[in-house]
């Protein structure tokens, strides 16, 4: 990699700070749930951004805002970059939008270097990527993948009943570019980690070469309503306590998938919950993931066993249902090489790392060649709103994405002036 370019960091940082003033919370954190007021206000943001960096703007049928740079060979397939501007309810500053204004902060590095490529780019902006408002997450890339059909994504419903096709509606965000069987060439993505290992390790950037097994469980344990203060412990058939006896000893379980296998529950709902009452009825989701499949797998039957057996035990009933599964997804060879290449030839420390977050690119890694580059977070903290990632960090990947974008996209021409 003879002739490497770089970003302004001053001018990705300035606009990482300018987006996270919309939709900010009192503790530093952001708000901005996908399809909602905050959320379109992003979008008109990053959209202007792009029309000022002399980009052509489009929306798809289900939301994902696309900005496109020509290339001199137009009508090939182009090279795209991106992620997603919406975050969890007490987001941070860097998840997902770190990615996007960073494949905005790479064209805008090739406008001031006057720097033609032969591919077009363009920049993605994925809808609903969180999960936090409709379920499940990464709804954009999979219509747009052919993972999940428009019409189940539209259909979704959020916790008020809104479905996300009057959200695309009242944000003035449902487009008509086609959303399926669109050609790409390859797909990049800049993340945050959203862990401590970078960090911990004292790594500069994560070369990400797939993306872990991810398997979400929806857990129901029905017993017996009956009086808190007249049903002595034995004659109780409590769903509450059964609850708890299985989480603490799926806990116990995955200690025997140490240190890859992750086991997490993360909403708890007890129906018609009274203070007085013995618990008739608790759901409750698990997030089980693996870099293996045949690990995941065996993790999902020992839960099963173990559930079912705390159940005949405590005299309760439990169904057990598969919501959402992603299977563990390496990255194309290629496109990671020349992430290791940008990374190798800008002289950054780095290593070779698989994803423990579910990201748009594991649905666009089977549907073309895709890379992933990782920088670290303070304290590997993500989905809180004391998020934080250093600037010099955020400007290392965004040389990095550049680079590599570059090798990809191939150069045709470049200004005398930078020569």
């Amino acid at each position: 990699m003879k002739d490497l370019l770089y970003i302004d960091g001053a001018r990705l940082w300035a606009s990482l700070m300018d987006m996270a003033q919309i939709g900010a919370t009192p503790r530093g954190g952001v708000r901005r749930l996908a399809l909602t007021e905050e959320d379109k206000q992003g979008r008109d943001l990053f959209a202007q951004w792009c029309r000022d960096a002399g980009l052509s703007v489009s929306v798809d049928a289900i939301g994902n805002l696309f900005a496109r740079r020509p290339g001199t060979r137009e009508a090939a397939a182009p090279v795209l970059i991106g992620s997603h501007l919406d975050t969890q309810p007490e987001g941070g500053r860097f998840d997902g939008v770190y990615g996007v204004l960073a494949a905005l902060e790479v064209v805008r590095a090739l406008n001031d270097a006057g720097v033609e490529t032969e591919r077009p780019i363009e920049i993605v902006s994925w809808t609903n990527e969180e999960g936090a408002r409709f379920t499940p997450a990464m709804l954009g890339s999979a219509v747009f993948t052919g993972v999940t059909a428009l019409g189940d994504a539209l259909a979704k419903r959020d916790a008020q009943g809104v479905t996300l096709a009057e959200a695309l509606d009242a944000s003035g965000y449902r487009g008509t570019r086609a959303t399926t069987g669109v050609p790409v060439d390859s797909y990049f993505e800049a993340h945050i980690e959203q862990g401590p290992v970078l960090e911990a390790n004292g790594t500069r950037i994560g070369v990400v070469t797939g993306g872990q097994a991810i398997r979400w469980l929806d857990v129901t344990v029905t017993g017996v309503a009956a009086h808190a203060g007249t049903t002595p412990m034995p004659y109780r058939k409590d769903a509450c306590f059964a609850s708890a006896q299985m989480a603490a000893e799926l806990e116990r379980m995955v200690e025997h998938y140490a240190p890859r296998g992750l086991a997490t529950i993360g909403q708890v709902e007890i129906a018609n919950g009274s203070r007085n009452t013995i618990a008739a009825k608790v759901s409750f989701t698990v997030d089980l993931r693996h870099p293996e499949d045949i690990q995941l797998d065996a993790m999902e039957r020992d839960l099963r066993a173990a559930f079912v057996r705390i159940a005949q035990h405590r005299g309760v009933q439990v169904e057990i249902a598969t919501y959402w599964t992603s299977p563990a997804t390496p990255f194309d060879a290629s496109c990671v090489a020349r992430v290791a290449e940008a990374v190798e030839a800008l002289g950054y420390s780095n290593e070779r790392i698989v994803s423990g977050a579910g990201h748009d690119a594991i649905h666009l890694a089977g549907y073309c060649p895709t890379a992933m580059v990782f920088i670290p977070c303070v304290d590997g903290l993500s989905h809180n709103e004391a998020e934080d990632a250093l600037p010099e960090d955020v400007t290392r990947g965004a040389n990095v994405l550049l680079n590599a974008v570059l090798a990809r996209a191939g150069v045709t021409t470049v200004s005398a002036a930078v020569r």
